[in-house]
């Protein structure tokens, strides 16, 4: 396809013009019309943990097809790939996360999760976190801390409080009156934030007296991303709504939020249908997103974050690069200046690498790529972001 017909007929969220027409894609590579290819170092943002069309999600999302794709509403049929899918996650989340709820995406769970906290606490207030970003619909952008991202679309949900995150005095604004805190491990769109050591035990510690929830977004830093299968189990907190999509769905569209049944029992009674969904956890995102798990697990591919993480500290390093910050397979390279993160990202495209920056600030770029690469595919994509960047 062309640039012509994409700009005549798709809605394009910017202005600038893609110029990638993706063919097919196979582990970390990319390949256009022409067979060119790309190393992926941003894993369709955090989605693709377990690289591109891995032979057994593929086969997956092939059996499930040949089976039955959409028999009725999500919770009015028993779809094994859903139930499955679920209880898997819900061994491995430990106590207190044992019923999931899938939906299509991040912002619906945002959403979702939001919803929930406000009917079982009886409360209204709704805290998050400067710098923050949990989706785009009109409720998660209200708990969304990124002014530019919210320009022109408001007004937005009443008794919401943006707080400075890891600024542990705004804690205090924590109170009896607030409902829940919606909290990031590492803010993903904000430029790979990391927390202060302490901050998240404390939060989580003022939430508990307060008595509001707290809803931890691991929508990017999940499933292995940050060196552990998920980053609030470094991080040493216990969420009570967890909040997952991106790599949940294994490249198809999956979100949910994960509780205990004290809290899952609102959406049930009083109304019941408290919260619906046609097509969330539809059985073929379900089954390609247990494939995809079970990859993860039997491959041990968390297990290699560490050593492919300590490649990119040890090549990444030039005069250019101002600070380079994160964890795992998620970091922010960011510059003194947001002319050498645009010259860097549009050479190394050139030379053969996909990189992205972050929604809040323009002098970094996000690399995230997938759990799968191998030690000289990681050396390949430092050299060509060195060589992006210059003398």
């Amino acid at each position: 396809m062309s640039n012509q017909q994409a700009l005549q007929h798709l809605a394009l969220t910017s202005d600038f013009v893609p110029e990638l027409d993706v063919a097919r894609a196979e582990g970390v590579f990319v390949f256009d019309q022409k067979g060119r290819r790309w190393i992926d170092f941003i894993s369709g943002i955090c989605v693709n943990n377990v690289g591109h069309s891995h032979p057994r999600v593929v086969k997956a999302i092939q059996d499930q097809a040949a089976r039955y794709l959409h028999p009725h509403v999500y919770g009015e049929v028993i779809m094994t790939p859903q139930v499955a899918y679920a209880e898997r996650l819900s061994r491995f989340l430990g106590e207190g996360m044992e019923q999931v709820y899938f939906t299509n995406s991040g912002s619906e769970a945002v959403e979702a999760a939001l919803k929930v906290a406000k009917k079982f606490t009886g409360r209204r207030q709704l805290i998050s976190f400067e710098g923050a970003y949990h989706g785009s619909t009109h409720g998660s952008m209200s708990v969304s801390g990124i002014p530019s991202a919210k320009e022109g679309y408001g007004p937005f949900l009443p008794e919401t409080l943006l707080i400075p995150y890891n600024d542990f005095d705004a804690l205090g604004q924590i109170t009896t009156e607030t409902a829940c805190v919606l909290v990031e491990v590492i803010q993903g769109g904000g430029g790979a934030v990391m927390p202060s050591p302490g901050y998240l035990p404390t939060l989580a510690a003022r939430c508990r007296e307060a008595g509001a929830l707290l809803l931890v977004d691991e929508i990017q830093t999940g499933f292995g991303r940050t060196g552990t299968l998920f980053a609030h189990q470094w991080a040493g907190i216990q969420p009570d709504i967890l909040i997952l999509a991106k790599a949940l769905g294994g490249g198809l569209p999956l979100g949910a939020f994960v509780s205990r049944r004290e809290i899952m029992d609102i959406i049930r009674r009083n109304p019941a249908l408290g919260h619906i969904t046609t097509f969330g956890g539809g059985p073929l995102a379900a089954a390609a997103g247990l494939a995809a798990f079970e990859v993860l697990i039997e491959e041990q591919l968390t297990e290699r974050v560490p050593e492919l993480e300590e490649i990119l500290l040890e090549r990444l390093r030039h005069p250019a690069i101002a600070e380079l910050r994160g964890k795992g397979l998620l970091y922010g390279l960011l510059f003194h200046d947001k002319e050498t993160a645009y010259r860097t990202q549009a050479r190394a495209y050139e030379l053969g690498l996909l990189s992205l920056g972050f929604l809040s600030i323009e002098h970094g770029l996000r690399l995230c790529p997938p759990l799968t690469i191998s030690h000289g595919e990681m050396h390949m994509a430092c050299d060509i972001l060195l060589e992006a960047m210059g003398e």
